[in-house]
């Protein structure tokens, strides 16, 4: 709860310290709350503040100015007349060529050095251990960790009020892995 003497109306007007011609849809922000406003026409503004708080005065082509509400303020309003100085910054020289003409795009075309086999670099992007490893190392998205999540759940609710079924006492299950064993599934694969 905020004490009730420590709110004030806070009144102003901005202005470009050169001109003295008010600044429209200037930014009048507390700072630390995320609350503010914006000037109007006219650069007049009106906000409530707290005592002591920071107060931001910001528009495009002006140097920000940030002022403190004083503590001891006697009353509840306050009226600032805000100048703000424009904000020259020299941006590094942009150098402009005309376009190629197509005598030129075409000759730049034919000799652009373009890998010849696109294929072989598919086939490295999808390779199975690269895929793998990504599979392995990435984390889930939020898809398929709900997805994940169902899966277990729908196996789980199959099964409510009995034990799961335990593969290890099951002769098919035996005979599968003997012949997968017999195939040579369970080798060491090189790459």
């Amino acid at each position: 709860m905020v004490p009730k003497d420590s709110v004030v109306q806070l009144y102003g007007v901005l202005m470009s310290a050169d001109s003295l011609r008010g600044l429209q849809q200037a930014s009048v922000i507390i700072e630390g709350t995320g609350r503010g406003t914006l000037t109007n026409d006219q650069g007049v503004f009106s906000i409530v503040v707290l005592r002591g708080e920071n107060i931001r005065f910001s528009s495009t082509g002006f140097k920000d100015k940030t002022i403190s509400i004083p503590d001891t303020l006697s009353g509840n309003q306050y009226y600032v007349f805000q100048l703000l100085v424009n904000d020259t910054v020299n941006l590094p020289a942009t150098i402009l060529k005309p376009r190629p003409t197509r005598e030129q795009f075409e000759r730049d075309f034919a000799n652009t050095d373009i890998p010849a086999d696109q294929l072989e670099i598919a086939r490295q992007n999808t390779d199975e251990a690269t895929r793998r490893i990504l599979v392995a190392t990435l984390p889930a998205d939020g898809k398929e960790a709900v997805n994940m999540q169902l899966r277990q759940q729908a196996s789980k609710y199959y099964y409510n009020g009995q034990q799961p079924p335990i593969n290890l006492f099951n002769p098919f299950a035996w005979g599968e892995f003997i012949k997968a064993w017999k195939r040579g599934d369970f080798k060491k694969k090189r790459y």
